[in-house]
């Protein structure tokens, strides 16, 4: 039986006549890396506060690591990390220092407390950076020391809130792959982001909010199977009489055509042999084209058809 590491239940928030939360439910399983995802202002900052119990609530009931949360709750805190969306780290201390702060807030033992700012650093890789202080990094550089200080005390849970944003490629990789080494050495991660191929790659469950409600939840390949869109045929041609078009969007199992500056896009829904029933109306026709190729529906596309939104740059 999987263990639950966190559990809300009926969450409500009220912000005056604003319901930012409304009856919110979650289970987080250990070993999970879980995305919550959701577009501005759909509660999961919201949610991510009341969580770590930062924030009071209306009604509900939060429990982590089967007890539970309150504000006082130092004994659930030490086993948490969290690393938010702006850095949080002293302009006056070097990385090493900045992480020995943070890390000597849960790890009292100063040889325990060296060993693991030093398996921080190299974790992240700023080996080579010790010594300098924040202003001097790169912002990479400086969201990699935000990820140390958070997780050198080697927290049981923990949270990153949008932990890539404005970063490098080689930055952005270097933190996913640290997040899934986390998880494989035991840490269960509650993960948000606007960069759905991140969250793709990593995460192993999803939920995704909307006006603080959750509106779906399962696997990346669950959630897929949810939509209406099972396929995309992208077709190159220069010219798509009306009367064929017509004819396209008959076909079984197509249930949108359109064609527009030279570029016919088909939109399925099941079926096995749409591209070849396409193909077969063209060229029945005469009609010659050129590049063709089809997808299978993005967690983007989840997204976009359950919430009718598209994900934005900043958080709520």
């Amino acid at each position: 039986m999987e263990k639950t590491v966190v559990s809300i239940k009926e969450l409500v928030k009220r912000y005056g006549d604003l319901i930012a939360l409304d009856h919110f439910s979650l289970d987080i399983y250990e070993g999970e890396v879980f995305g919550l995802l959701g577009p501005n202002g759909s509660g999961k900052t919201t949610t991510i506060n009341c969580l770590l119990s930062l924030l009071a609530f209306d009604k509900g009931d939060i429990e982590i690591f089967g007890k539970k949360m309150t504000p006082v709750s130092y004994d659930i805190k030490k086993e948490i990390g969290v690393i938010m969306q702006n850095v949080a780290v002293f302009d006056e201390l070097t990385v090493y220092e900045n992480i020995d702060y943070f890390c000597g807030l849960y790890i009292t033992d100063k040889n325990k407390r060296s060993q693991y700012v030093e398996e921080a650093i190299k974790f992240v890789g700023l080996e080579d950076f010790r010594k300098f202080y924040p202003k001097k990094l790169s912002g990479g550089l400086l969201r990699r020391l935000n990820i140390a200080c958070g997780i050198a005390h080697k927290p049981k849970l923990i949270i990153l809130d949008e932990p890539t944003v404005a970063v490098d490629p080689q930055s952005r990789n270097r933190i996913l792959e640290g997040i899934q080494e986390l998880n494989r050495n035991g840490a269960t991660v509650i993960y948000t982001s606007h960069y759905m191929e991140e969250v793709e790659q990593i995460c192993t469950r999803i939920a995704i909010m909307d006006k603080g409600k959750k509106v779906a939840e399962g696997t990346k390949d669950e959630l897929k199977r949810m939509i209406k869109n099972t396929e995309t045929i992208t077709i190159e041609i220069l010219e798509l009489p009306d009367r064929i078009k017509a004819e396209i969007s008959s076909l079984p199992h197509i249930y949108d055509a359109q064609y527009a500056e030279g570029r016919l896009t088909v939109s399925c829904s099941g079926g096995k042999h749409n591209l070849i029933r396409v193909l077969d109306v063209l060229q029945k026709n005469e009609l010659s084209f050129g590049r063709v190729y089809t997808e299978l529906p993005t967690l983007n596309d989840v997204f976009l058809e359950i919430t009718g939104k598209a994900l934005r740059d900043k958080e709520e």
